[in-house]
């Protein structure tokens, strides 16, 4: 399946980049002018049917309905900032961490993500550029970017929005849920060509993916968890090469956007 071999492929080569910043939701199940949708209270049965109450037409998330409560209801914030854990699981007791400072701004995400081995590795992605570097080395990688990168390479997450591509019938499951104490939209996919069976949390306060996590065989093999979410990006964010090259000033900022002087 497409979706596990790009996961593979994010994984080994860990340099696509990409932005996928405030991408506009393409599916939708209803004519524009169906009645707005909002999500049920958690406690709501999840065989009560759809109602219409003041403009607003309640349905309860389920594997036909999740797309289209996703797409109409949740958008990505312009500017905020979060830290991302990603955890890796290779059996017998082995694993991996991996923990990534965002910033996002007005369509810029500034990722700085300590690797498990202590390296540390910075990537800048705006305006269809993107720009990589390490810590403590000055050599800056760029190049074009592509959709999705800034979530695949710079943080290692899954692009969520890819739910709103998939045929339904690879959906095996969703619904309303708390994940560590955030209101979320949960999906379960049906299991993909290698048995690999993956699981997305979709905050509903923010509309940000907030957990997601893989497991083969009932293992888990990957947890992605991010459930603190600032906003707008803090005011020490930045978006600076090493040579101090000004990429992207933060929009509440005086200053330009503009190379530093020599």
């Amino acid at each position: 399946m497409e979706r596990r071999n790009r996961n593979i492929l994010v994984v080994l080569i860990g340099i696509v980049i990409t932005v996928a910043m405030l991408s506009s939701f393409g599916v939708a199940l209803f004519a524009p002018d169906t009645a707005r949708i909002q999500l049920p209270a958690p406690e709501a049965s999840q065989s009560q049917s759809p109602q219409q109450e003041d403009g607003i037409l309640r349905v309860e998330v389920t594997p036909e309905t999740v797309q289209n409560v996703i797409s109409r209801t949740l958008t990505r914030p312009d500017s905020y900032g979060r830290l991302v854990t990603i955890e890796d699981f290779w059996g017998e007791g082995e694993s991996g961490v991996t923990r990534a400072e965002v910033w996002v701004d007005d369509g810029w995400t500034h990722t700085t993500a300590t690797l498990p081995g202590g390296t540390v590795r910075h990537s800048i992605v705006g305006e269809d550029q993107f720009w990589l570097w390490y810590e403590g080395n000055s050599r800056v990688m760029t190049g074009p970017a592509q959709d999705g990168s800034a979530d695949l390479e710079g943080q290692r997450i899954p692009t969520y929005e890819d739910l709103l591509d998939l045929d339904p019938k690879f959906i095996a499951a969703a619904g309303y849920e708390e994940k560590e104490g955030v209101a979320c939209i949960f999906v379960e996919l049906e299991p993909d060509s290698l048995g690999y069976v993956e699981r997305y949390w979709v905050s509903v306060d923010s509309g940000l993916l907030a957990g997601a996590e893989t497991r083969l065989d009932g293992q888990l093999v990957y947890r992605m968890s991010a459930y603190t979410v600032e906003r707008p990006v803090p005011e020490d964010a930045r978006f600076i090469l090493p040579d101090g090259t000004v990429l992207h000033a933060r929009a509440s900022s005086d200053q330009a956007a503009t190379p530093a002087q020599e």
